[in-house]
């Protein structure tokens, strides 16, 4: 070490960005941030049962053998020797994609998915698989191979889904980045749920595919599902999204366009809405939009009040879409090898979002070309929308198991989620406010949407949020001590 301003125990409290910072300059060393985020994950995961797949022996070896190409001159990639963690339902070479699902317990991975490559080859080192629930396809994070994930902010809080085990791992110190994937809201959730970052990229951005699986996605889940990553800070995104948008054959429909797309202002018009169709807005979600609001305005955003276009016909048209496409292709595998929990779930979702069918699904299908014209022509005149993410603070474990009502709190309310994916918008996930809770202290996150292509407007925008409200980790290792 060159004078680390931080102790050796304490690397792992240092974020994505520090860390990479000291480790270019020689102050760290791979081996000292991977050792540090090992030895916080033993402290702590016994708890949480974030990380479901232990890789502390490979991911050691891999640091020292990054700190060595450093020390001889070698080329070094923009995340080098930085400790990250991975979600079990995508592929990485020698490890199980379980999707949370006891009959792919023995699927192992040959090859990397395209986002597990990039996060390597630009020197990643992952330390951990973690957590998701049966199917990817729950706000919740519990599962009957691995069991569930805890909250770090406590049981009286869900740890969100189904990039649950991500969000507990990062916020809590395991791993600097925590890669995730949202179909309906799977990094946002969890960003919610544990006071994280994240930014769900738009259709295209981030190349995808799983070298296991045995037949392709259906074009719903394909054109909605997106790779990303979970941090504790905003500008952790912006160091690792270039890395993650970097172009992969294996996606024929990725769109290689650079991740900065134009150069920074902070002169844009801000559309800003807090309500939520059919839903109460809670006082705290007010307090956590209002602070983000005029956190953009103090920066030099133009922010106005504005109604969304359509919001509840897309959310709903695109959700019952999207499960008229899961009745007839996971289905099956569903009743075959889901748990009685999860089909009990999915009978709900059923319910409440009626799965579109045979020409209502072509028909719901070729109208999402309507409603993401209608969001692009919004978008054109307010490049970026700040709104609520849940119109609620986040929901107490299990919340989706207590039927009609607890399904409606946990997805029906989620409008602001689901409807992005089905449009295909990047959207940004941060919390701003803090709000003690009788249960106890809980994040509050809020939302902000961006134009297509434009992730890096929306990050930027965090980024002005957070010098001005902070971020929330330091009081939640507070708690956790």
């Amino acid at each position: 070490m060159k004078g680390a301003s931080v102790s050796y125990s304490e690397f792992w409290r240092m974020s994505a960005t520090e860390q990479t910072n000291a480790l270019n300059k020689g102050d760290i060393s791979s081996a000292e941030a991977v050792s540090s985020s090992i030895d916080r994950m033993r402290a702590v995961n016994g708890d949480l049962n974030a990380v479901v797949m232990n890789l502390s022996e490979q991911a050691l070896e891999r640091a020292s053998q990054l700190d060595n190409q450093r020390q001889k001159g070698d080329p070094c990639g923009p995340l080098h020797g930085l400790p990250i963690t991975v979600k079990v339902n995508v592929d990485q070479a020698g490890w199980a994609t379980t999707n949370g699902i006891q009959a792919m317990k023995d699927l192992v991975a040959q090859d990397d998915a395209p986002v597990v490559k990039n996060l390597l080859d630009a020197g990643a080192v992952v330390i951990g698989r973690t957590n998701t629930p049966e199917f990817s396809f729950r706000a919740e994070t519990d599962n009957p191979i691995h069991g569930r994930t805890n909250n770090p902010w406590g049981r009286h809080i869900s740890p969100g889904g189904s990039s649950g085990g991500a969000g507990a791992a990062v916020m809590a110190g395991i791993g600097a980045l925590a890669h995730g994937n949202d179909i309906g809201g799977s990094l946002r959730f969890p960003a919610a749920a544990n006071g994280a970052f994240t930014v769900k990229p738009g259709l295209g951005r981030v190349p995808a595919w799983n070298p296991t699986q045995k037949a392709e996605r259906g074009m719903l889940a394909q054109s909605m599902s997106v790779q990303g990553v979970i941090t504790r800070s905003a500008l952790d995104l912006e160091l690792a999204m270039p890395t993650l948008v970097r172009s992969d054959p294996r996606d024929p429909f990725h769109v290689p366009l650079p991740y900065r797309m134009a150069v920074k202002s902070n002169n844009l018009k801000v559309a800003y809405w807090c309500e939520t169709p059919g839903f109460d807005t809670h006082p705290a979600v007010y307090k956590a939009l209002t602070a983000a609001a005029e956190a953009l305005r103090d920066a030099g955003y133009e922010v106005e009040e504005k109604e969304p276009p359509l919001l509840e016909e897309t959310a709903r048209a695109g959700y019952g879409a999207l499960l008229g496409e899961v009745a007839e292709l996971m289905g099956p595998d569903i009743r075959k090898f889901g748990s009685e929990t999860i089909q009990n779930i999915f009978a709900e979702y059923f319910r409440q979002f009626r799965p579109a069918k045979d020409l209502n699904l072509l028909k719901a299908m070729a109208k999402r070309s309507h409603y993401a014209r209608q969001w692009s022509l919004f978008l054109y005149d307010y490049p970026l929308y700040l709104t609520p993410f849940l119109p609620q603070p986040y929901f107490q474990p299990d919340r989706d198991r207590e039927g009609e009502e607890g399904v409606r709190e946990v997805l029906g309310s989620a409008l602001w989620s689901y409807s992005m994916n089905f449009v295909g918008l990047p959207a940004g996930n941060l919390p701003t406010y803090l709000a003690q809770m009788e249960r106890g202290p809980q994040p509050i996150n809020v939302q902000i949407i961006g134009q297509r292509w434009r992730e890096d407007a929306v990050v930027d925008a965090m980024i002005e949020i957070e010098k001005r409200l902070g971020t929330m980790c330091d009081a939640l290792w507070e708690r956790m001590a």
